[in-house]
């Protein structure tokens, strides 16, 4: 299963890069940090593990300042995904993920995750480009920065 990436900004997210579209730029200095994920190329720095050997790479800067400042300290991009469950609703607090999840995890980092759902998934790799999934960031929102967006 691939496995999407946190970078602390955008300088990073060009390294985890092989080929950045310039809607990508533009969602990202309007979306970010927040709750869009994007689909690009993948750079030949990410791990086939984490893309399960796909070419492409979800990538997003979290709102949460931790991860941000996470990313930023071990200068490379940080696995992340959403605290809950496979089909389990999501988790919005520290002690939430803890009940859902228990031990399966060594570290779970305390606070308040804005919102409640997960982020809006958009592939950029296809034109044009496609909502994977519908979070926060509406197809409507999308298509004022850049354009025509399938569903």
């Amino acid at each position: 299963m691939a496995l999407p990436i946190l970078v602390s900004d955008i300088h990073m997210m060009h390294a985890a890069t092989e080929e950045l579209p310039p809607s990508a730029i533009r969602l990202a200095l309007r979306f970010w940090p927040g709750a869009l994920t994007m689909v690009v190329k993948k750079s030949p720095l990410i791990p086939a593990i984490v893309t399960a050997s796909a070419p492409t790479v979800a990538i997003r800067i979290p709102d949460h300042p931790t991860p941000r400042a996470l990313a930023k300290g071990i200068g490379a991009p940080l696995v992340g995904t959403s605290a809950n469950r496979s089909g389990q609703p999501s988790v919005t607090t520290a002690s939430a993920v803890t009940a859902q999840i228990g031990e399966d995890v060594d570290v779970v980092i305390s606070g308040r995750c804005k919102g409640g759902i997960e982020s809006t998934i958009i592939d950029l790799t296809q034109q044009p480009p496609k909502i994977l999934r519908q979070g926060p960031v509406t197809k409507e929102a999308l298509e004022e920065v850049i354009g025509k967006v399938d569903v």
